[in-house]
């Protein structure tokens, strides 16, 4: 996953975790944006020196280092990603404003609803698996909706490419394979949600994403390696 020589290597650092959805988005914004990082896996179980220095406050990854400066938080990592390599390809955000305002508050709306979910039926948090998956369901519905809007009849939350929400809900995909083998309970169905699965399998497909995307049986062993650690760490 890292790559370029050493010293352009060590410009663009990122802290995170192979399995971790929110440092996968980061790794797929830095790859859309054609950016050259280093990968440091955090070590299972216990947080690093590294990680402790870079994130005192929340002490979570992902932490991009950028010229050794650490920027936390995977969504502000994302527009910072933005921002900084603006001449790196398209634009992440939408440039008008209520799109943008749009894909921001939908994003949000993924990382408060599937991600606690997804715990539930991981059996990583206390919870009622049934309502967990209906908690997944009823988000489904609405981002079937909001991709419609979204998209306008194009390929991605983003329209033509890639954007702010699809790094964002796309970084979950793997997590949706691997919850339904562990919790027996089917959740991205074509049938209810077209526009969704068609999605996400140009996602996953996408060049700057396969790559860091994990597959679903390693992700499954990582569930069942990690039950009995400590909570994830990751933001």
């Amino acid at each position: 996953m890292a790559s370029g020589s050493e010293e352009k290597a060590a410009v663009v650092r990122v802290i995170g975790g192979w399995a971790c959805p929110y440092a996968i988005r980061v790794f797929a914004a830095l790859k859309l944006k054609g950016v050259e990082y280093e990968f440091l896996q955090e070590p299972a179980g216990r947080k690093s020196e590294l990680l402790l220095k870079s994130n005192p406050v929340y002490k979570k990854i992902p932490v991009l280092l950028h010229h050794d400066k650490p920027i936390c938080e995977s969504m502000i990592i994302i527009q910072y990603i933005d921002e900084v390599w603006a001449s790196n390809g398209p634009a992440i955000l939408p440039t008008e404003p209520y799109a943008r305002a749009n894909e921001r508050f939908w994003a949000q709306y993924v990382d408060d609803k599937i991600a606690p979910a997804f715990l539930v039926l991981r059996g990583r948090t206390n919870g009622d698996k049934d309502e967990a998956a209906a908690q997944v369901s009823t988000a489904l519905e609405h981002l079937e909706e909001a991709f419609v809007k979204c998209s306008q009849g194009k390929h991605y939350f983003g329209g033509d490419r890639i954007g702010f929400l699809d790094l964002v809900f796309g970084s979950h995909l793997g997590w949706f394979r691997a919850v339904e083998k562990i919790s027996g309970i089917k959740l991205l169905e074509e049938d209810k949600y077209p526009e969704i699965t068609a999605w996400a399998d140009r996602f996953c497909t996408h060049h700057a994403v396969k790559d860091v995307m994990p597959e679903t049986d390693k992700l499954v062993g990582f569930s069942t390696n990690s039950a009995l650690k400590a909570k994830p760490t990751t933001n």
